[in-house]
């Protein structure tokens, strides 16, 4: 194998990660750029060094952030975190997608992306072993690859309908939460070693989420435990590039789209009835509807969200409340409604926002459903909350706004895999 770097290389490939809480910032991931001069074609295996391990994870960092950064914003359309607000184009939602519909001939971006950084980050993880030797085993390098491993991993498994791993036969997509369990798990030992207590976090609190959709419920408790509430690990954007944008913000920045609304979303009404800062959005005297018309509705209010008011703003990838609803979960799961309650109104209180009342198993349920959504909002993961509850039949139902009869609740396979892999059937 052989890759080739242009003749000039000035990446802004910066990655520091955000933790709050009792976590400190983590190093070794910030400003960082290779730049080269006409190098001509250079050998994979110099890539195989020590002192070029930073960049490679860096970069692994950048590719899933440009996977969450699509996903994310299209999941959300789809999974009515957010209104069609207009434009079908640019930064906008397309017809399909305003429809519930992600279909295979909708462009492979979605799968590209996310496909790229797993692959860059299980690369930079086998690379620092083959560098590092028997020092891999205390390197943080070494445990920021494998978290970015098990992240990329968990993006692919929670919104992708199929599992392909480079070019493979096509499977169940829980092939990419048993990667990403792999991935933390072995995360959280060398972290630990290195002394690392941020990056041992970020590993534990990622296994707790991937345990719970391989069904691993006690395991997936387990590890939430082990998390404070404080706790945050944020994906980070800059305002360096386009790609590097958030692209939530982007889209409804009036510079110049207004592509989404928080209009006609179960949020609207959330926010206007408690006030719950979660999930806070705002809007213009001046500019009251969307930049376009969408389907019947004509031109509809605009309403845009504030969660990730920056194009800098960081999006999620785990969070100590996360933590508590999958406990919450699980005690659902065990019919102790009163403790899944319980667990929920402590945020509630803290928040000062009405508490839940719930009674029976179905109350309990819809109670989850509507805190998992309100608490990860326009974080990429409902789509994998809406699959997951489906395909086990959970009780409980939606917010009315947030059905959309006949929706995707996953991204379909692309077509360009689909024509280059050789594994699926062709027509």
């Amino acid at each position: 194998m052989r890759m080739t770097i242009s003749s000039t290389i000035a990446a802004p490939m910066r990655r520091a990660i955000y933790v709050t809480g009792t976590a400190s910032l983590l190093a070794g991931v910030s400003g960082c750029a290779l730049d080269a001069t006409n190098p001509g074609p250079i050998n994979a295996d110099a890539l195989n060094t020590p002192s070029a391990l930073s960049a490679l994870v860096t970069g692994a960092g950048r590719e899933l952030s440009e996977g969450l950064n699509w996903v994310a914003y299209t999941g959300a359309a789809v999974s009515r975190e957010l209104f069609p607000g207009g434009s079908s184009g640019a930064f906008g939602i397309t017809v399909q997608q305003q429809n519930g519909r992600l279909t295979d001939d909708d462009g492979g971006d979605w799968w590209n992306r996310s496909q790229r950084a797993r692959w860059t980050a299980e690369d930079a993880v086998a690379r620092a072993k083959s560098a590092l030797g028997s020092a891999a085993a205390n390197s943080a390098v070494h445990a920021q690859a494998l978290v970015w491993a098990g992240y990329s991993n968990r993006l692919l498994g929670e919104n992708f309908c199929e599992g392909v791993i480079n070019g493979g036969a096509p499977g169940p997509s829980t092939v990419y939460f048993t990667r990403a369990e792999a991935n933390f798990t072995e995360a959280i030992t060398v972290a630990t070693v290195a002394n690392n207590a941020a990056l041992r976090d970020a590993a534990t609190a990622g296994r707790a989420s991937v345990r719970l959709s391989l069904g691993n419920v006690s395991g997936a408790v387990t590890d939430a435990a082990l998390i404070p509430s404080t706790f945050a690990y944020r994906m980070p954007y800059f305002q360096t590039e386009l790609d590097q944008n958030n692209r939530i913000f982007w889209a409804s920045a009036n510079q110049p789209y207004r592509a989404h609304t928080v209009w006609n979303t179960p949020l609207e009404t959330i926010r206007k009835s408690t006030r719950d800062a979660r999930v806070p959005f705002d809007s213009s005297l001046t500019i009251l509807v969307g930049d376009a018309a969408v389907g019947s509705l004509g031109r509809v209010r605009w309403y845009f969200q504030t969660k990730h008011p920056l194009v800098t703003s960081p999006i999620n990838l785990a969070t100590g409340w996360e933590m508590r609803l999958i406990d919450a979960e699980a005690r659902l799961i065990a019919n102790d409604v009163a403790g899944a309650v319980t667990i929920m109104n402590v945020r509630r209180a803290a928040l000062s926002v009405p508490p839940v009342v719930a009674t029976t198993v179905a109350d309990g349920w819809t109670a989850l459903r509507r805190e998992r959504g309100i608490e990860l909002w326009l974080e990429g993961r409902r789509l994998g909350d809406l699959r997951r509850w489906t395909a086990l039949n959970r009780p409980g139902v939606l917010d009315p706004k947030e059905e959309l009869p006949g929706r995707s609740l996953c991204f379909a396979t692309p077509l360009s895999e689909k024509e280059t892999n050789t594994n699926f059937a062709k027509p």
